[in-house]
Parts: C-alpha cells; structure tokens; sequence
C-alpha cells in the first residue's frame, strides 16, 4: 500500500465531544467516522485493525473447537417473547415489516442460537456443541458515550454452547475461559478475570474479562493479599463486626422522640452508638410491565446500597420485575412514610408492599435502633432473630478497606473496561424455547447451555486507553500496518529508490508495509506515523550516506539506526 492512495482523514483539532484519549486519537487519525448518536463508520485503517483483532479471536475460537456460523441480525419478536425477555430487555430495538410483523436488532442471539440447536440436534450423540459468529449488534443505549466503549451499534463476538449435562457445561465453561485468556494475552491488554452479575442475560456462574483502565465504567473490587477479584455488582466481603458496646434499651422495642433526626449520621451522634447498630432504609421504585410499587431494603447504617444485588433481589420474588429506581419524597408520602423514621416494624401493614428485604449481614441482629414509621420517633433494642418471615439477600456494595471473603485482606477500587463475558445459562432459554434432545435414556431433555461474548468493536479502545500516549495510538500486534516508510526528502532520488526498493521487497516476502509517498514535510509525515501508530517506521534520510536506515518504534519511541545490508534480516526478526 502507499499512503498516496490509502484514505485517511486525520485531523489536527480535537473533535467535540470526545472526552476519551482512545475516542480523540480514533477520530483524528481516520480509523472511525461518527455518522449517529453511538454510531460509527470504520474507514479503512479502523477496519484493518478490526479484521486482526477478529482474526485473532477467529484462530483462537477455531482452535477450542467451536463452529464459526452467521445468524441473521434480525430475529422474530415471537422468539423473544417466548423466552421471556421481550418485556425485560429495556435496551431492545424493535421494527415491524410491511405485514405488520414484529423484528427484533439483534442485541444478543440466544434465542436464535436455541432455534439452531433445537432444529437440528437430536441426540446427547451430537454434543457437545459450540457455535459462534462475530457479527453486528444493537442495542438502543439511553446514553450512549465515550466512543466505541458505548455505542448503540456495535460488533461482538457470541458464542452459544449446548451440553447435556452439567458437567460438559463445566468443561466447556473452563476451555472458554483458556480461549479468552489467550485472546486477550495475544491483544497485549493488562486484565483481570472477575466474578460478576450475569446482568440481562441471566444464568449462574459468571466471569467478566475486564482491561484495567482509569477511564472504565465498570468498579472492580480486589484483594490486596490473594488473587479475589470480582466486579463491584457482585463482589462480596468478609461479614463486618462492630466492637463497640451496643445500645441497651430497658425494654424491647423501646420507642424515643427523635426530633430533628433525619439521618444515619444525626441518628448516630443522638443515641451516641456506631453505625453498625443502625438500621438503615433505602426505598425505592420497582418497575414492572404495566405498573410501579414501592421497595424498602434494609442494611447496617454505614452500608451502601448496590443497585444490581438490588434488582436481583427483587427479581428473586418476582421474576417481572424489569428495574428500579429512586423513590422521591413524594413517593413516599403516598405511602405514608415518614423521611428519616422509616424501619421494618408493622411495615407491611402500611405500604402492603411485596418487596422488604434485608441485607443478609443483619440477619439475627440484635440491640439495633430503627426507623418507628412515625415522625422524629425511632425504636431501640430491635431483635431481628425474632422477626418472622424475613426475607434475606446480599445487597450491600462492598467498599474499600473492607475484609476480603477468601483471605481477609484488604479490599480496594480499581477500574475496568468489560471486554468479554462468559455465562452459564443451564436451561434459562432452552425450557421455555422448548429446545430439547434425547439423553442416553431416550428421554427428551432440555439442552445445558453456556453463553460467550467478547465486544470486538470496543477492544480498539480498551487497547488505546492502555497502551496510547500523548502523541497518537500505540496499537501492539494489530497496528494498522507493521512497518511504514518514510522519505524525509521526496526530492532526493537516492533516498526514494532506496525506500522503492526496501518497499518491494516487504511486498515480495509478505511483510506488512506502506510506504509514505506523499510530497509533505518530514515533520509532517512523522506526527502522522505517531498519531496513527504504525507499529515501526523506517526513516530514509540523511543517514543513507552513511549507509544507515534508522528504526523507530512506536511503542516508546525507541531509535536505532541499522545498517542497510542487514536492514532485511532486522525487518524479519521485527515480524
């Protein structure tokens, strides 16, 4: 390739709204053109790079085994219906055709993939198997941001497997675990294996593959002392003790004025007790089909809670719930709730509500102090143990300085771009698609499924976040080009043969090259070398009297100078 004829419209400015290095350096060194809200063209050094980045995956995916397929990127809402999620999925795109028949844009392909393997597999015989396509996706983003790590059309990688039985799926489980682990060695990314929430598309076990990065949206929780890692959504602690002495009330139940107690805080410095001994209220909104009702979940007083052990929560005693949000004082008031008073004694008697969790480190709490449902009044020596009929689940977020589950280290924030996801579904969609085959005893069983995602697309920017420095993208192993040749002087004929015939011979040997033809500046063409992030440029100027070509390479800007017959033999051992 010469760069006289390759299409790339860098730019100096920085564009608007590009807050991310890995979103600027895109969009001024020609590798993405936003044509959309979250939605972008890849020209066509963006492209070359995504064909390495899937090829990579390809080899990688071909080599555990799995069949490469194409599934449509539309699917039937009848499909989605039936298993469920239809209703659930907030980010769902929809269309009707010309017949009035609904269509799903594929965010995800378990249904499709169930229809697959329900249409075709018959007998355990033919399992295990696993399917998987890098294909285009959408999902319609309420926000979408920060470039490729958050667009609305995008392309992943999915793959669907189907066992039958648990023990396949394990197996299955692990080696997809290996394949991701190389994928992402091979990319050069700096990652962390996690435990996570299996979020939308449901299932047990899950691991997030998350590139360690200060601008990731995603909280990651580890361990100073072991290798615990899990992302904050389903990270767990060490169960937390208090002590110091807690209140003592001359009765059980005792009911105090609290005037001006609004807070844990106020609550806190009123009974002159820790936090620990404090009940705390959080309520909120739960959203279902066609209606909202009120949610109050309970945890110790200095405890946060984490929104998606929340949903999951809720979801545990009604599995229609599709979300939650923040109630408002004046939902509380139609309630009857009074801010800063409300506790878990005759609650249900008030709002009638469904939905009153308690954190599971409260359960069997004893001498704690809790809202009283009425006005600046709060009870003290509250014992849970004695409660009937309590409903418990993890909902707390874990937060820095608590006590590692596995070790009893100390715990502490990092951040993560998500860049793959493995899930293991069991029979989540294959009992209601009635995807089913016959097991060794001839009787007719619905297949164990594991699901496999990478975000191929947003991989360029989890690798410029990691890797970019303040002069342009440093790509690794998928730079756009490995080597490009730059004539300082496109006026000196020795210097431009020299670089025609260093050109041919990549071109003969099959190495990755383009040569910088264009009549611009020196200085010019190196800030594009740097802005674009060809993996090594090769610099034909005044040290060819001297019979000497010198290297740079783009990863640190590194500089040596080679001599020219033994320039061919250097250029191999950098491929």
């Amino acid at each position: 390739m010469r760069f006289s004829k390759l299409f790339t419209p860098t730019i100096k400015e920085t564009p608007k709204d590009a807050v991310l290095k890995s979103h600027v350096y895109l969009l001024r060194a020609g590798f993405i053109h936003q044509i959309g809200s979250g939605i972008y063209n890849f020209l066509p050094l963006g492209n070359i790079v995504l064909k390495k980045i899937k090829q990579i995956i390809r080899e990688e995916m071909n080599k555990a085994g799995a069949n490469e397929v194409t599934m449509g990127f539309l699917t039937p809402a009848t499909l989605w219906e039936k298993s469920g999620r239809y209703a659930q999925y907030s980010e769902l795109a929809i269309f009707k055709d010309r017949k009035n028949a609904e269509f799903v844009l594929g965010p995800t392909h378990e249904e499709c993939a169930s229809e697959i393997a329900k249409s075709y597999i018959k007998s355990y015989k033919q399992l295990p198997l696993n399917l998987y396509q890098i294909h285009l996706k959408f999902r319609d983003e309420a926000r979408p941001r920060f470039g490729l790590l958050r667009a609305r059309e995008f392309v992943m990688k999915d793959a669907y497997s189907f066992h039958a039985d648990s023990d396949s799926l394990d197996e299955e489980f692990m080696n997809m675990y290996a394949t991701y682990n190389n994928i992402f060695t091979r990319l050069g990314l700096d990652f962390r294996v996690v435990e996570a929430d299996s979020g939308a598309i449901g299932g047990s076990g899950s691991r997030e593959f998350m590139a360690l990065a200060e601008c990731g949206e995603d909280t990651i929780v580890a361990c100073k002392e072991c290798a615990y890692t899990s992302n904050i959504e389903a990270a767990k602690r060490m169960v937390k003790t208090c002590d110091d002495i807690a209140p003592r009330a001359t009765t059980p139940y005792h009911k105090f004025h609290t005037p001006g107690v609004k807070t844990i805080d106020d609550l806190s410095q009123f009974f002159k007790v820790n936090p620990f001994y404090l009940i705390k209220a959080v309520v909120q909104k739960v959203l279902l089909q066609e209606r909202e009702e009120i949610a109050i979940f309970f945890m110790r007083g200095k405890d946060k809670l984490e929104s998606t052990k929340a949903l999951n929560a809720l979801k545990a005693i009604d599995s229609n719930v599709i979300d939650i949000k923040e109630a408002d004082n004046d939902f509380l008031r139609n309630y009857n709730l009074p801010v800063g008073s409300i506790g878990p004694i005759h609650l249900r008697n008030v709002t009638q509500s469904r939905f009153i969790i308690f954190d599971c480190e409260l359960r069997d709490g004893e001498d704690l102090i809790c809202g009283a449902n009425e006005h600046e009044f709060h009870y003290v020596g509250v014992n849970l143990a004695e409660f009937e009929e309590v409903f418990y689940y993890d909902l707390v977020a874990v937060q820095e300085g608590d006590s590692c589950i596995k070790c009893g280290g100390t715990l502490y924030y990092t951040k993560g771009i998500e860049v793959g996801h493995i899930f293991k579904l069991g029979t989540k969609y294959s009992l209601p698609l009635q995807a089913n085959f016959l097991d060794s005893q001839g009787k007719s069983s619905p297949f164990i499924m594991g699901c496999y995602g990478i975000g191929v697309t947003r991989l360029l920017s989890a690798i410029l976040e990691q890797k970019s420095d303040t002069f342009g993208c440093v790509w690794g192993n998928v730079a756009p080009f490995q080597f490009v040749i730059i004539i300082s002087n496109m006026k000196n004929q020795t210097e431009v043969h020299k670089a025609e015939e260093i050109y041919k011979y990549c071109l003969k040997f099959g190495i990755e090259v383009i040569l910088d033809d264009r009549d611009l500046r020196f200085g010019a063409k190196i800030k594009d070398f740097e802005l674009i992030g060809f993996a090594y440029a090769l610099i034909i100027g005044k040290k060819l009297e001297e019979n000497m070509i010198e290297i740079i390479k783009r990863d640190g800007l590194e500089k040596k100078e080679i001599p020219c017959h033994i320039l061919f033999e250097e250029l191999k051992n950098l491929t």
